[in-house]
This record gives structure tokens, C-alpha cells and sequence, in this order.
């Protein structure tokens, strides 16, 4: 295979985020303007007169008590503060002893520097008590006006699963059999990880997710609809998916083991050190896995009046083995000045097995041939990921500077080779129609970002934010697909053996300026991208550019109501631009009859999205609703055709618009302090104009989905779940989706004097998570197909997994309510 360097846009990106930091350095000197004074003291144990090193010391102005600056006691116990000119006074707090609050005192130009002297702390009179564990529970979903929190590790269904499993038991959010990920019934859905595109997700889409341990999730954030300080990219919102990671003094973490049937063996690992003024950190997980997964497909033909109908079975097995380690350190300059760099390293080995078999009629029930077909690939993915990090916050409340800059390599290694043949109806082989291909993929990408985030305070209530962010981005796709002889050498396939380039580089700045009142506040944004795409096929010297810049504005206005009620609504400008999946010409053989590939022209896709939402804060619980309508031009959608031969293609089209109406109902309650539910509701109407590419292709919706999660405490301290979801049926521009339904339990009980836990849980009980499609149409004038297809990518998965903290609390408790942010 062929393969060339990248481009390097190292030295362009260093620059942009060079001239990012001067761009922000005036603000921060504005905002640091004053005079200067210094506060110092020792902090020693009042009965030894031991010094007490990492006490923490903030500084607080009397008038009104607003935190100024904040430091942490060096190995003698001592400490240094900066701080304008003011009447001040100082906290100090360390861990199992009291709170010591010095008296008030003066920064004055005539005397600039105060000496507070030996700050001596008692220790408090609990340390002398038997050890008490303090229990915190954080409920598995949390509510607010702008986003929902969903914590992954109250959920049982979750444990042993990866990153997709958890994706599909989270309100709003749905997982089709291919991993593709759909939010509101949307299937454009930016996926981050920790705030930032992450390798995990950059090069295969959602479905990258599958070679993510969950255990080494802490929780998922879901935002419908962002604000100018996001990425304009995903027109139904974010996902943003945060990994754990501790902060806490000395050593700590937790451990995973997993066992499962179908085969599913793994295990994570999640480390935290803290020392001084470095926090070191790490999470690895490791994944064996088989999945098997069926399918079939019914397919009429219909040319001058003559029907022929296919009968298409398929078994796939796919073994993987996956590993994936996450790792950094933290430096502390100060409490409020933090410096963390990590390193990413995934790597995926699968082998895919797939046996089809094919049978041809003429009419219902005349055999005319029927033909097998296997595939064997061998597949390599790596990922790695560097990152580096700053943080700073500064002494008046809400005042922070945040500058992160990434690189992303990823590469892929395919190997596929299918043998078919084909027999009479009574099995004799026909020799001549027997096949042997080959097909050969790599695909490379290397990704730069900068970005750099500065928020302001301004008056009382109010704040300025401002940000730059570049992205470089290049892939490659080195393609070769054709029928193989006895010798080895390949014949390619016509259109098939080509060199496929995509370059992507988009520059954007924001600007968000917000106030509130006691019962009011709002925030508006502005964002502006300038995208830069060409793509290039080398073999044919085929290039297409595009360049636009485009504006992306953002509203939110909440309103705080009596009786803990709010309102909000909210409106932005999303998009998706059409990436390397979507443009490339290359599609895979692994089925003969039903090919998918990419459209080089595809146009991007604008969606004018709204929101009007109310949220309900009760004793036992909250509840959370919203309207939401989307207007979307250049909609894109995969169109189905199949030829006269019964070949189907499948390819992403422009459609010329879509009105997307829903509404939304999402609760968690406590009705009983052994029983928590968490419910939502989702209904929507979609209005697909299809007009522009076939009068037929129009289409107009109606559909729900609905998941129910109770969780109860049983006896002697067990947990049990049970979680029930439902898709309805919903039309598309070619036909229709049947509805989909299954059922989760999971069982858990605390051990080892709760410092570990043991689950079992049953995903898709009664194995009735399989995606029901139909397609209709007329590909060209005379021919007419109706093709009906199911598929169960998943089938019913039991996992058994013993987790183990070191010195974490146990999640135990009533669940707490999360309010606005």
C-alpha cells in the first residue's frame, strides 16, 4: 500500500495559539491592575507546634465576604499572599482540624505588607471519635435549565458494558445496531471528551465509543442546545462524556474486573496520586470481547412487470481486543493556577468474520440460485492523543483563563478477503460465477487544536467571555478494492483503487455577554468560523474546494419563577459539514448486494435550532420539559437505489430542508427512600422536503421513545434495576423504521466492608433489541424495489463485575438535585 507524510501544520498551529495568548494577555492585565500588597503567616498544630504543610489559606475581602486570593501552605507551613489594597481577613482550613478565622486587618499603601504570625489550628474533636464514613450520593441523573448530568456509576446497567452500551441508557439519546449515535432523533451529534474532541471519537464517528471501557466513564453531559462558546459542529447538540479523575491528597483509586456471556472479559484501573503540588494520574481498561450479531433482508424487484425476490441471511462473529490508558499529571502553581498535561494511547486488534447466504427467485417461490458469501478481515486501529492544559482563576468570583492545545494521530489497518460462490438449486456449484476478492484500507489522520477561553466579570451579575480556537486536520485514505487471482495479484474493481486526501482547517472566534438579576438572567453570543475543506483523489487528479465562513449566534434567557420554578429559552445556528465518511468515494464489499459509499459533493447542513424550557424542583425530585423546533437546509440523509441487477448503494445526499418539531418530559423522583425512578418521554414530528432530489423522497413524521429506570434497596443492603426503553415507529424519506424495545436488570450488593461491589446485570432480557427497517422506491424509470431488513447488532448480554475502591467513599445515600448553572 502507498502511503505519504502528512502535512505538517505544527508550526502554524504553535503560531495561532502564540498570537491567541497575546491577544488575551491585555485583558489580564486589565484585570490584574491595582496596586499590590502581601499577606504571609506560618500555620503550626496548636498543642506540637508542628508545622502544617498543604493547609489551605484564602483570603477574603470584610465587606462582603467574596473569596480574593487562595494559596496552599509550603513544607514549613508557611504561605504568601498577593491581594490589591483592602481590609481583608484570612481562612484556614486543614483536614481533622477546625477552621481558624483571623481577625480583620488592613492593606494600606502606608503598609503594603501584613504579617498575620502562627495561625495555630486545634484539632477537631471528631478525630478522636471511631472513623465515620461520610456517604455522598450523587443521583444517577441530574437536572438543570442548559444541560442534564447523568452519572454513570449509579447505574447498574452500565457495569461491564463500554461507552456505547452506557450512551444507549441515557434519556434522549439512542444506539442504533452500527453504534451510530442520535440525539432527539437527530443523528448529527457532536460527541466530546472532557470538554474537547478526543481521539476516542475523532476518526470513527460514535461508533469509536465501542472501544471504550465504561468503567472508565464518571459521567455524561447532554447539552441540546450550546451556546456560542461550543463548536458550532452537531446540529441536535453534545454529548460530553468526562473521565474519571481525582484530585484528592496521597493515593487513591478503583479497580474493575468483568466477566461475561457472550464472551466478555476485561478490566480497568483508575489511579490518582496527590504530592505537594503535583497530582499524578491514570486510567487504563482492557477489553476482550466476541460479539455475534444476526441480520436478514427481503427484497422485491419489479422490472417490466417481472418480480424477483431475494432472500438475504447473514451471522457475523467480531473478536476484539482493546486496550486503552489515559494518563498525566497535574502542577499546581497554585490552587487557582493549574498546569495538566496528559497522554492518550488506544489500541484496537479485531478479527470479523461474516457469512451470508444469498437466494434468488423468480416470483415467491421459484429457487433460480442461491450463493454464500464469506468475509474474514483483520483489522488494526491505534489512537494517541496528546494534551496539554491551563487553568487559571482569579481572585474575584467567576474571573478564569483557560488555554488547551492537542494533537490527535490516529491510523487504520484493514485486510479483507471474500470468497463467494454460487450453486444451482439442487447445490451444484457454478464455477464461473465463483468470486475471490481482496480488499486493502489504511487510513491515516493527524488533528491539531488550540483554543483559548477568558471570562470577565462584570458588575454585580453579570460577565464577558471571549475565545479563539484553530483546527488542522488531514486524512488519507489509501483504497484498493478488486478481484484477487490464484497468484495473489489484484485486478481493482473500476472506481475503486484510488488515494483519497482530506484536508480540514477551521479558524473561530466567540464572544458571550451575559448579566442576571435576582429572578432574570440571559446571555448572548456571537461565533464566527471560517472552514477551509478540499478534498483530492490522487489517482484522478480529482480536487474539490470549499470555502465559506459563516456566523453563528446563540440566545439563553431564564427566568426564576416562585415555588422553584424557571423557565428558559434559547435558540442557536448549529451545522455539519459533511467529514471524511460522509465524502469519501470508497465503500466496502463486505456485503455484495447492499454497498455503502461516500458523495464528494456532499454540501453542509444549517439548522436554525429553539428551545423553551421549565424545570420543577420538588422534595423528592425534580422535574424537567422543553418544546424544541429545528429548521434545517441542505438536510443530509442516505439514499437507498438499487439497479437492475438487485444491487442496492447506499450514499449521503442534500435534501432541501427539514422542520423538526418535539416535546420533552425528564424526571427523577424519590417516592420512597427505598425506591428512585428516573423517566423520560420524547415526541416529535418530522418534516422532510425531499423535492429537490425526488418529488417521492418528502415526507412527514410522527414518533416517540420513552425509557423508565426504578431502582430499588432491597434486604441485607441489595440494589436492584430494571429499565425498560421503547422506540415507536417512524417514517423516513424512503420508507419507515419499525419500533424498537428492550429490558436491563441488574443486581448489586456492597463488600468487603463497602469498599467493593459486586453486579450482575442482564442487558436486553428478552433479546429483543433488533432494528426493523423497510425501503421503497423507484431507482430507475421501470424498476420498483421494496426491501425489508433486521438486524440485532447486540444480542442478550450477561456480565458479572467486581469493582474495588481504595480509600473512595462507597456510593451511598438519598440523591441530590442538581440546580441551575
Amino acid at each position: 500500500m502507498r502511503r505519504v507524510l502528512l502535512s505538517d501544520k505544527r508550526s502554524a498551529c504553535f503560531t495561532g495559539c502564540c498570537l491567541m495568548l497575546l491577544f488575551l494577555f491585555p485583558l489580564l492585565s486589565l484585570a490584574q491592575g491595582g496596586r499590590k500588597a502581601a499577606v504571609s503567616g506560618k500555620v503550626v498544630d496548636a498543642q506540637t507546634g508542628t508545622p502544617l504543610p498543604y493547609a489551605s489559606v484564602g483570603l477574603f475581602k470584610s465587606a462582603d465576604n467574596s473569596l480574593i486570593s487562595g494559596n496552599i501552605t509550603d513544607e514549613a507551613g508557611e504561605f504568601k499572599l498577593d491581594a490589591p489594597l483592602g481590609e481583608y481577613y484570612a481562612l484556614v482550613e486543614f483536614m481533622g482540624y477546625k477552621a481558624l478565622k483571623s481577625p480583620a486587618f488592613k492593606l494600606s499603601s502606608d503598609k503594603p505588607d501584613h504579617h498575620l504570625g502562627l495561625l495555630k489550628l486545634h484539632e477537631s474533636a471528631a478525630t478522636a471519635l471511631k472513623e465515620v464514613v461520610v456517604q455522598a450520593e450523587k443521583s444517577s441523573m441530574e437536572l438543570s435549565l442548559d444541560k442534564k448530568i447523568f452519572n454513570v456509576g449509579q447505574d447498574l446497567a452500565n457495569a461491564g458494558g463500554s461507552a456505547t452500551e452506557i450512551l444507549s441508557n441515557i434519556p434522549s439519546v439512542s444506539v442504533d445496531a452500527e453504534g451510530n449515535v442520535k440525539l432527539r432523533g437527530s443523528e448529527n451529534v457532536r460527541i466530546l471528551i472532557d470538554g474537547k474532541p478526543s481521539g476516542l471519537v475523532s476518526f470513527k464517528g460514535g461508533s469509536g465509543l465501542q472501544q471504550l471501557q465504561g468503567s472508565l466513564i464518571e459521567k455524561v453531559e447532554i447539552i441540546t442546545n450550546p451556546s456560542a462558546r461550543y463548536e458550532a459542529e452537531g446540529m441536535s447538540g453534545i454529548i460530553n462524556i468526562v473521565l474519571k479523575k481525582e484530585r484528592k491528597s496521597g493515593f487513591n483509586g478503583s479497580f474493575e474486573v468483568i466477566a461475561g456471556e457472550p464472551t466478555n472479559y476485561g478490566g480497568a484501573a483508575n489511579l490518582n496520586y496527590r504530592h505537594k503540588r503535583l497530582n499524578f494520574f491514570v486510567n487504563y481498561g482492557l477489553a476482550y470481547r466476541i460479539t455475534p450479531s444476526l441480520g436478514s433482508l427481503y427484497q422485491e424487484l419489479t422490472t417490466d412487470n417481472v418480480t424477483t425476490i431475494l432472500r438475504q441471511e447473514h451471522s457475523t462473529r467480531l473478536k476484539g481486543f482493546n486496550n486503552n490508558i489515559r494518563g498525566g499529571l497535574d502542577y499546581f502553581f497554585t490552587e487557582t493556577s493549574i498546569l495538566t498535561a496528559s497522554y492518550l494511547f488506544r489500541r484496537s486488534d479485531a478479527n470479523r468474520v461474516r457469512n451470508i447466504r444469498y437466494e434468488d427467485y423468480l416470483g415467491s417461490n421459484d429457487l433460480q440460485s442461491y450463493t454464500t458469501r464469506k468475509q474474514v478481515e483483520d483489522e488494526e486501529e491505534v489512537n494517541a492523543e496528546y494534551a496539554i492544559s491551563y487553568k487559571k482563576t482569579f481572585a474575584r468570583e467567576g474571573q478564569e483563563l483557560n488555554a488547551d492545545f492537542r494533537l490527535l494521530d490516529y491510523w487504520e489497518s484493514s485486510d479483507q478477503v471474500y470468497t463467494q460462490n454460487t450453486f444451482s438449486p439442487d447445490g451444484t456449484p457454478d464455477a464461473a460465477r465463483r468470486l475471490l476478492q481482496r480488499s486493502l484500507n489504511d487510513e491515516y489522520e493527524k488533528q491539531y487544536l488550540a483554543q483559548v477561553d477568558y471570562v470577565q466579570p462584570i458588575g454585580e451579575g453579570g460577565k464577558l467571555e471571549a475565545g479563539l480556537r484553530s483546527s488542522f486536520r488531514d486524512m488519507v485514505n489509501d483504497y484498493l478494492v478488486g478481484d484477487e487471482n490464484a497468484a495473489g495479484e489484484i485486478t481493482p474493481l473500476p472506481g475503486l483503487d484510488n488515494y483519497f486526501i482530506y484536508n480540514e482547517n477551521i479558524n473561530a472566534v466567540y464572544g458571550i455577554l451575559g448579566n442576571k438579576t435576582k429572578k432574570l438572567s440571559y446571555q448572548v453570543g456571537l461565533r464566527a468560523e471560517h472552514t477551509d475543506v478540499k478534498t483530492t483523489l490522487r489517482e484522478t487528479n480529482e480536487v474539490n474546494p470549499r470555502r465559506y465562513t459563516n456566523l453563528f449566534p446563540s440566545a439563553h434567557l431564564t427566568y426564576n419563577l416562585p415555588k422553584e420554578h424557571a423557565l428558559q429559552i434559547s435558540y442557536s445556528r448549529r451545522v455539519r459539514r459533511p467529514v471524511y465518511f460522509d465524502l469519501s468515494p470508497y465503500f466496502t464489499l463486505s456485503d455484495s448486494r447492499n454497498v455503502m459509499g461516500g458523495n464528494p459533493n456532499l454540501n453542509p447542513e444549517f439548522t436554525n435550532a429553539f428551545d423553551f424550557g421549565h424545570i420543577k424542583y420538588f422534595d423528592t425530585g425534580s422535574l424537567s420539559s422543553s418544546i424544541f423546533y429545528r429548521h434545517s437546509t441542505g438536510r443530509i440523509t442516505t439514499i437507498r437505489r438499487v439497479n437492475e441487477e438487485g444491487v442496492a448503494t447506499l450514499r449521503p445526499e442534500n435534501l432541501a430542508a427539514e422542520d423538526a418539531f418535539g416535546l420533552e418530559f425528564t424526571g427523577s423522583f424519590t417516592p420512597a427512600i427505598w425506591w428512585k425512578l428516573d423517566q423520560s418521554f420524547n415526541f416529535f414530528r418530522s418534516i422532510i422536503d425531499g423535492s429537490n432530489f425526488e418529488e417521492n423522497f418528502s415526507t412527514d413524521t410522527y414518533s416517540w421513545f420513552t425509557r423508565h429506570t426504578s431502582r430499588f434497596t432491597l434486604p441485607k443492603a441489595i440494589e436492584f434495576q430494571v429499565r425498560a426503553n421503547y422506540e415507536a415507529p417512524q417514517k423516513t424519506p424512503q420508507g419507515r423504521q419499525r419500533a424498537l424495545y428492550y429490558v436491563d436488570l441488574g443486581i448489586s450488593k456492597d463488600i468487603f466492608n463497602r469498599n467493593g461491589t459486586i453486579t450482575l446485570n442482564a442487558l436486553d432480557l428478552f433479546n429483543t433489541r433488533i432494528s426493523r427497517s423497510v425501503f421503497e422506491g423507484e431507482s430507475v424509470e421501470g424498476v420498483r424495489f421494496y426491501t425489508s431488513s433486521e438486524n440485532q447488532g447486540r444480542r442478550r448480554q450477561v456480565n458479572l463485575t467486581l469493582s474495588y475502591r481504595l480509600h473512595q467513599a462507597a456510593p451511598a445515600g438519598q440523591p441530590k438535585i442538581l440546580g441551575n448553572e
